[in-house]
């Protein structure tokens, strides 16, 4: 599967299907990961199910927690409770079944187009993404250091295009400051309308943000050091999103600690727009080595 091959796969799990009134069925499968769903995953879709049932205005903020691990041989069940459509505010919940069971659960606002005083802090000022290696070019660097059972699924090509700045060794990192900064975009995203544009970044949000708890301790989630999982997530909108373009996800970590982090993200678009506001707390519990006592 190519680059290409995978974004439009991307775009399919995301156009989910309707089985009733307010009832959604997605896609399991596909997408970032192979053992369990992405979190970004279920985070786009239920978006795309409130928005179904949305008419005339655009998400401003959701929040999310993730409850179990999700299944990705099987489809997601989604159900959209309406509760309440005001003049200005619209706010949905979604809850996320599989198993007949809840794995998430999810609400979001939706506002009409209001005008008011603008702020915001400026874009960081960091090399763009032609300095930095695409995530195919990284990772064929470290897949010799992997078992060969799990090369085949960690070369397989994403629908996110990633440049992280300053890219740390997968296997070996040393301590580092928990600010850091990736480029991203999904070329496919080119002619999407906004609700879609809106879930393609969503799904993208969730990449890379647990990992700023990780640096300041030297670890990555390839030294069987670290139990890691999204625990909740939230994320705010600000402006119109063209996620065919480059945007700087700049992320830190104020808080780890009690097996938790608490990791914050800002996305800019490449003309220095704050596009979006996320903020995630995930678990990054101690692993023993094998045999310790």
């Amino acid at each position: 599967m190519s680059t290409d091959d995978a974004a439009r796969e991307l775009l399919q799990l995301l156009d989910i299907e309707q089985l009733e009134v307010d009832l959604f069925r997605g896609v399991g499968s596909g997408g970032e990961t192979t053992t369990r769903i992405f979190g970004g995953h279920v985070i786009a879709q239920a978006l795309m199910a409130a928005y179904r049932t949305v008419s005339d205005r655009l998400c401003h903020s959701l929040h999310a927690y993730f409850i179990r691990p999700g299944d990705p041989k099987i489809p997601v069940i989604y159900q959209v409770d309406r509760s309440r459509d005001g003049g200005s505010f619209t706010t949905r919940r979604v809850v996320a079944i599989q198993h007949g069971k809840q794995i998430f659960n999810f609400s979001a606002s939706f506002q009409i187009e209001e005008d008011g005083w603008e702020y915001q802090h400026a874009m960081p000022r960091v090399a763009g993404p032609e300095h930095w290696p695409d995530r195919p070019e990284l990772r064929a660097q470290h897949v010799e250091r992997l078992p060969e059972k799990y090369r085949e699924d960690f070369l397989r090509d994403r629908p996110i295009d990633i440049r992280e700045v300053e890219p740390r060794d997968f296997f070996d990192p040393e301590k580092a400051d928990d600010h850091n900064y990736l480029w991203f975009r999904m070329q496919a995203a080119k002619g999407q309308d906004p609700r879609m544009q809106h879930c393609l970044l969503a799904y993208a949000s969730d990449m890379n943000l647990l990992g700023s708890s990780l640096r300041p301790h030297g670890l990555t989630w390839f030294q069987g050091k670290v139990m890691t999982a999204s625990l909740d997530h939230a994320m705010w909108f600000h402006a119109p999103i063209n996620f065919e373009d480059w945007h700087l996800y700049e992320l830190d970590a104020p808080f780890t600690g009690g097996a938790r982090g608490f990791n914050r993200g800002s996305i800019y678009n490449q003309n220095g727009t704050l596009v979006a506001s996320v903020a995630q707390e995930g678990l990054m519990r101690p692993l023993r080595a094998k045999g310790a006592s």
